[in-house]
């Protein structure tokens, strides 16, 4: 079987993983106190350009997003996200497990607009009863979005504006962002995130290590108490040096770009190859997620062969399925699944 069913797939890039090895035997302090953890942070503030950024590590993507939003919301207060983000769909609730409702909007293709945002937020405080509902504190977006589509730098100001003008939080969640920094068409940089939002976070798990996601309070703006809250909320490894080895690694010599990269151009060469074999994309999207339809019927031969993502019901006849590649993605598991297909 080959295997497109996502970014996490594989271990670790091995540029990271040798670095885990040679400083496997070292004896060093714990919760992320460690030198490698200091080192990494410093890095990715000087990768930034901005040196008021704090940086925390944090070991999973939905630990990242439960910590951060409950932390930085009003007790009374929820987050908007599309209808379609990662918070509002394939977290198990894990943002209202915290007592904090995500207020969905809709969005297109895995983005949300920035004058939607500024209707449902203006329209709510007409509202002579809002002080009995659930009041917005925050804005949550992916970058890349759930569907690998991208926002642009002046999507983002705008969102940005709006979130300023209503006193509201931008938290933008990075898990793909390797894959987002090196997509095609994309005129955002990481120094651009770092000032077009209040928090983000660089993901690891899925951009070449075996865990971790680095969070980015962009100027001065973490939780009081930020390391306390992360115990309280079980998101802290003791062996916190984990992360730090491995965001080291990536930051050093380029190789986040490099991952994100080698993955965009396995993505084109993917995307490229299924519209010659003539199928058609669901969406366009400039990233590493590639969501193909295929009618139900190929579905169940591809099934024997290669796992993908079931993404949704396109009609009756055909099924929307996503192939996602990766740093580990090889030009073999593409030909076979250009024969297949």
């Amino acid at each position: 079987m080959i295997n497109f069913a996502s970014d996490y797939i594989a271990g670790a890039h091995p540029e990271v993983l040798k670095r885990l090895v040679e400083t496997n035997l070292e004896n060093l302090t714990g919760y992320g106190t460690d030198e490698y953890c200091k080192e990494a942070s410093e890095k990715i503030k000087d990768t930034l350009k901005n040196p008021d950024a704090e940086v925390f590590f944090v070991a999973g993507g939905t630990q990242t997003n439960q910590l951060v939003i409950s932390t930085m919301l009003d007790n009374f207060a929820g987050v908007i996200s599309p209808a379609t983000g990662h918070i509002n769909v394939h977290e198990a609730g894990a943002i209202e497990y915290s007592g904090h409702k995500v207020l969905a909007l809709p969005s297109e293709n895995g983005k949300i607009k920035a004058e939607t945002i500024d209707s449902y937020v203006t329209e709510f405080f007409k509202d002579d009863s809002f002080e009995h509902m659930v009041i917005p504190g925050m804005v949550y977006i992916s970058f890349p979005t759930e569907y690998g589509t991208l926002y642009s730098k002046k999507e983002l100001s705008d969102i940005y504006s709006v979130c300023q003008k209503h006193g509201l939080t931008l938290f933008i969640d990075g898990a793909r962002l390797a894959y987002g920094l090196e997509g095609e068409g994309n005129d955002v940089s990481i120094e651009d995130l770092s000032k077009l939002c209040d928090i983000f976070y660089i993901g690891g798990t899925k951009c070449g290590t075996l865990l971790g996601e680095a969070v980015v309070f962009t100027h001065k703006n973490a939780p009081k108490r930020f390391v306390t809250l992360t115990k309280q909320h079980g998101a802290m490894l003791a062996k916190g040096r984990v992360m730090g080895v491995q965001f080291d690694a990536l930051f050093t010599d380029n190789l986040y770009s490099k991952i994100g990269k080698f993955a965009i151009d396995k993505a084109k060469y993917l995307k490229e190859m299924v519209q010659r074999k003539g199928y058609k994309l669901f969406v366009n999207s400039p990233t590493n997620q590639q969501f193909i339809i295929v009618s139900n019927k190929k579905l169940k031969e591809l099934e024997k062969e290669v796992i993908f993502s079931v993404w949704e019901k396109y009609d009756d006849n055909n099924t929307v399925i996503r192939f996602a590649t990766s740093w580990s993605t090889t030009d073999e598991d593409l030909k076979t699944l250009e024969s297949l297909l």
